[in-house]
């Protein structure tokens, strides 16, 4: 059964959704590690990634005991998934893990904000306030200085943020999302492969780079959807929404702790300023949200 959506998330929710949280800051440390150790390609590091959360996935899907809900096909979400994993890919090649969590999020949020008002979605000052908070010091990290990061490796995950945010755009209402991701983790890995076959001339890999993939696809993707999704139920959207904050720091802290990065105070700087706008934009639409429902 799972959690009231009105009280506090219980202990196995917690526990679902701060693994879940690990995982998705995972991602970025194992991809950073496998690029930066130079044991594979990103073009390699992004297909196997697909392939092995595609297997596990499907695996997981054809296990559990209740049955896969039919879905039509969805190509473009496929497509975004392949965009995001690819650019995530290559942008590693030069960002360090914080910064790299950060603009991704930053430009995920920002893209389905912005689809919201698109579609007519009414933001309150605090809202808007959060907003250009958000820009403001997304704008400000990719500017150039001393510490800016490097803006090839910038504007690869700013695209692979956007994709993220139409990939979980076109998610929203599938009856089955856990069954949807693995339809389209299937169908986004030949695209990947694809990508492999035009870089294979530059493609290199050995068992540590490797091994940093098939993690990066089973277990952070596959098994860190899964976990997400078990935990969802029990927790409010508001919620879900705001404990993705904590990925871009978990990111950035363990990037010191694994990698050996520094945490700059641009780095931080922006980091409250864009986690702290959009959680500003987050309490805004939920307030707003309950004055609507009272009224």
């Amino acid at each position: 059964m799972p959690e009231p959506l009105d009280g506090p998330p219980g202990l196995r929710i917690v526990g679902l959704t701060v693994a879940a949280m690990l995982a998705f800051a995972a991602n970025s440390l194992l991809c950073r590690m496998a690029l930066q150790q130079g044991g594979i390609d990103a073009a390699s590091f992004g297909s196997i990634r697909l392939v092995a959360g595609a297997l596990t996935l499907a695996l997981v899907v054809r296990l559990r005991s209740r049955p896969q809900a039919a879905g039509r096909a969805d190509w473009l979400a496929a497509a975004m998934l392949f965009v995001y994993v690819a650019f995530f890919s290559f942008a590693y090649l030069s960002l360090p893990a914080g910064t790299g969590a950060l603009i991704l999020f930053g430009a995920v949020q920002l893209t389905m904000l912005c689809a919201g008002l698109r579609a007519g979605e009414m933001f309150g000052p605090v809202a808007w306030s959060g907003f250009v908070l958000a820009v403001a010091g997304l704008v400000y990290l990719v500017s150039p200085g001393v510490a800016a990061p490097p803006p090839v490796g910038a504007m690869l995950m700013g695209v692979a943020g956007v994709a993220w945010g139409v990939y979980s755009l076109r998610g929203r209402g599938v009856a089955d999302p856990l069954a949807a991701t693995a339809r389209n983790f299937l169908r986004a890995a030949p695209m990947a492969l694809a990508l492999s076959l035009v870089l294979a001339g530059s493609a290199h890999a050995d068992a540590a780079g490797v091994a940093l993939a098939v993690a990066s696809g089973a277990l952070t993707s596959g098994i860190g959807y899964v976990i997400w999704y078990a935990a969802l139920p029990g927790l409010s959207a508001m919620r879900a929404a705001t404990v993705q904050l904590s990925v871009p720091p978990i990111a950035a802290f363990g990037g010191v702790i694994f990698l050996s990065e520094a945490i700059t105070p641009r780095l931080m700087l922006c980091s409250i300023v864009i986690l702290g706008g959009i959680a500003l934009v987050l309490t805004g639409k939920a307030r707003a949200a309950r004055t609507q429902a009272s009224s």
